[in-house]
């Protein structure tokens, strides 16, 4: 049994059930017990790999999205190049290596990271030279910000709702004798659920974010205000309905109760809330990963690359190309929702 799962055992049987929110706060950022406080969870020695980790492709073209929004807005100076989550750096080391031709762009802007686990930004900094650290998104600079958020979404504490009449009762993490078992609080009517009653029937269960939704104002009040554009790549669907808390561990799915804080916790994004909440900025229309790929040219720098491959290392380039954009893989589970100011282009690869 881990550390934690103790901890948590003995918490809740002295003070009663904690929130999904809380117990997902918990686990991942935990000082002494957390998920991504003490490792390197990414990769095949990790429990899950990302798309910058599949293939340098990725980051190549998220990168250049970027720069030709700089272009269309008139290649501003003291834009914030930003990362939300950068896990090992790889994906803006790949948007750099892409854009450095680009005459401006790199002069024109400094690179900022909001991370906060020590282990990942030590990796971070053998990637990114010169990149700043930040533990919060309004501690970045005021500036164009031009800023990628690639899986970062699904980790935030969500909490979990389940209609009952029109009250809703919320899930809770508490005791089945000496297990961690979900429960239910007693069902009483909530202001900000009020909204989802037309489109829910009893028994039905709707996740919030309230980090999300206060990370994505702050992103659209900076571009509202500056100018600049952001990329938010997750898998998650317009509209939340439904229990999406997941568990990975070794690239298996597990029980979310399991073992906390030796497993990676996630929830499918409601992107329509990040849409809502970034107002003043303009969103694009929500756009399946695959088919953004494919407007940036992804088969294009694909068949690029493959040229003097051969054997394994070929077989392995198509291998990485088709899980990024297959509708049957990450194509179509994932998807990019982009963020503009008034009277600018849609960001390249999205539509509005």
């Amino acid at each position: 049994m881990s550390g934690l799962a103790v901890r948590l055992r003995r918490s809740i049987a002295q003070s009663g059930p904690i929130t999904v929110a809380e117990y997902m706060a918990l686990c991942l950022m935990d000082p002494q017990h957390g998920y991504y406080t003490n490792r390197d969870p990414f990769g095949a020695g990790g429990d899950f790999i990302t798309a910058p980790e599949i293939t340098q492709m990725f980051g190549e073209l998220l990168g250049l999205s970027l720069a030709q929004a700089w272009i269309d807005q008139g290649r501003p100076q003291g834009v914030v190049l930003a990362e939300l989550g950068p896990g090992r750096g790889t994906l803006m080391a790949d948007a750099l290596r892409a854009t450095r031709g680009l005459p401006g762009f790199h002069a024109a802007l400094s690179v900022h990271f909001v991370e906060t686990s020590p282990n990942l930004r030590a990796v971070q900094a053998e990637q990114v030279m010169g990149a700043v650290w930040h533990d919060n998104l309004r501690d970045l600079p005021e500036g164009p910000l031009f800023l990628i958020a690639n899986e970062f979404f699904d980790a935030l504490p969500i909490r979990q709702f389940i209609r009952q009449g029109d009250g809703w009762a919320e899930r809770m993490v508490g005791l089945a004798g000496d297990d961690l078992a979900f429960g239910l609080s007693t069902p009483a009517p909530l202001a900000a659920l009020a909204h989802r009653l037309a489109d829910t029937r009893d028994g039905d269960l709707v996740e919030t974010c309230a980090p999300a939704t206060e990370i994505a104002a702050e992103i659209g009040a900076r571009i509202a205000r500056h100018g600049g554009g952001a990329l938010i790549v997750d898998y998650g669907d317009w509209h939340s309905l439904g229990d999406t808390l997941q568990a990975l561990k070794q690239h298996k799915p597990i029980d979310p109760l399991a073992v906390p804080g030796d497993s990676d916790l996630t929830a499918h994004v409601d992107f329509e809330a990040l849409a809502l909440a970034a107002a003043p900025a303009i969103h694009s229309r929500l756009t399946p990963q695959g088919v953004f790929l494919e407007r940036l040219g992804i088969t294009a720098r694909a068949e690029a690359l493959a040229r003097g491959l051969e054997g394994e290392r070929l077989a392995a380039h198509v291998a990485a190309h088709r899980r990024l954009t297959h509708p049957a893989e990450m194509g179509d589970l994932f998807k990019v929702l982009g963020l503009y100011p008034q009277g600018a282009p849609v960001l390249p690869g999205l539509e509005p």
